[in-house]
């Protein structure tokens, strides 16, 4: 997954909102998202298992992007680590859980969000970890940063500060508005996600290569949650209700 938008705290109404496209390789197996038996809904890579995003019954969100660093291994896959944050319980939970992994595995770089009621964290990873808190607020996490934070990887002059801007427009672009419920807030960035004006919506035939689903969670301050998916580029591919048994 290669953009993912948090609004944490931004909502009355909802602590933990997301909207989130996935960038892969078009030949990648996956299964859509599901309600497991283990209290984790999420979708399922079926090449290394694990999984890119996903959300718990008890209300913590957990999701991944590509981080363009070279020079890892990354022997264990970053989506396993996904998985095993899901079952940690909590957002500060899962943090202690990736300090000790990424001490005894070694990983491709990852933009790593944690987030439910109480507490946001970014986790990146490049060899080393650096741990930011988020505010209360809207963040957009990419391949080469957050929020403004971002970095020109070497392999990739031209794509990385391409990024950093259609974050930043899609970011300002979905600053709530007054008023604004979640669900309304995350129908408009469903749309938003598909609007190649921010360009996070990718097509490259050439590469095999491009925006392979999307995304909206929704947990709601009453413990409900909204899980939207589009199975395929949302610029043409409708956003489906993903059945929560609640």
């Amino acid at each position: 997954m290669c953009t993912l938008t948090l609004a944490w705290r931004a909502f009355d109404d909802a602590p933990v909102v997301v909207a989130a496209n996935r960038d892969e390789s078009y030949g990648r197996p996956s299964e859509p998202p599901a309600d497991r038996s283990d209290g984790v809904i999420a979708p399922r890579d079926a090449k290394a298992g694990g999984t890119w995003m996903g959300v718990t019954r008890d209300g913590l969100f957990v999701g991944i992007t590509n981080r363009w660093v070279e020079g890892l291994a990354g022997e264990r896959s970053r989506g396993l680590l996904v998985d095993d944050c899901l079952h940690a319980g909590s957002a500060e939970n899962a943090a202690g859980h990736v300090g000790e992994s990424c001490r005894e595995h070694e990983y491709d770089g990852f933009n790593l969000v944690l987030a439910d009621a109480t507490t946001a964290l970014l986790l990146e990873w490049d060899g080393k970890l650096s741990v930011t808190e988020f505010r209360p607020g809207v963040h957009v996490v990419g391949n080469t940063g957050y929020d403004g934070h971002y970095f020109e990887p070497p392999a990739r002059p031209d794509a990385g500060p391409a990024e950093a801007r259609n974050a930043t427009r899609l970011r300002r672009e979905l600053t709530p508005r007054r008023g604004e419920s979640a669900d309304a807030w995350l129908d408009r960035a469903g749309s938003a996600l598909g609007d190649h004006a921010f360009d996070v919506c990718v097509h490259d035939e050439a590469r095999g290569f491009g925006t392979v689903s999307s995304t909206l969670i929704r947990v709601g301050a009453d413990g409900s949650i909204r899980y939207d998916h589009a199975d395929g580029p949302p610029c043409e591919t409708p956003f489906e209700r993903v059945d929560v048994d609640r």
